[in-house]
C-alpha cells in the first residue's frame, strides 16, 4: 500500500517512521486498514487509514491481519509499507 489517507482527514501521528501491525482490514465499508504501533513512544496507538483502492488486490482483506509493516508520515501524509 503506497498511498493511504487517515479516516478523519488529519495526520494520525507526528511525522516520523513507525513499526506497525495490521489489526483489522475491510474492503466493504470503503477500503481501510487499522494499525497498531508496536514500538517507541507511540506504542499502543491505533491508526485507521483509508486506501485509494481495494486492499492490495487481496481476495480477502483479512489475509492482511497480523502483517507487520512500516508507517511513514511525512508532512502529515501517511504511507504504509507491509512486509
Amino acid at each position: 500500500m503506497s498511498a493511504t489517507t487517515p479516516t478523519d482527514g488529519e495526520a494520525p501521528l507526528a511525522d516520523g517512521t513507525y513499526d506497525v501491525l495490521v489489526v483489522d482490514a475491510d474492503n466493504d465499508s470503503g477500503p481501510r486498514v487499522e494499525l497498531v504501533v508496536t514500538a517507541g513512544p507511540a506504542k499502543g496507538e491505533t491508526v485507521t487509514l483509508r486506501t485509494p483502492g481495494p486492499l492490495s488486490g487481496e481476495s480477502d482483506p483479512l489475509d492482511l491481519l497480523g502483517l507487520p509493516g512500516t508507517l511513514t508520515i511525512t508532512g502529515g501524509h501517511p504511507t504504509l509499507a507491509l512486509e
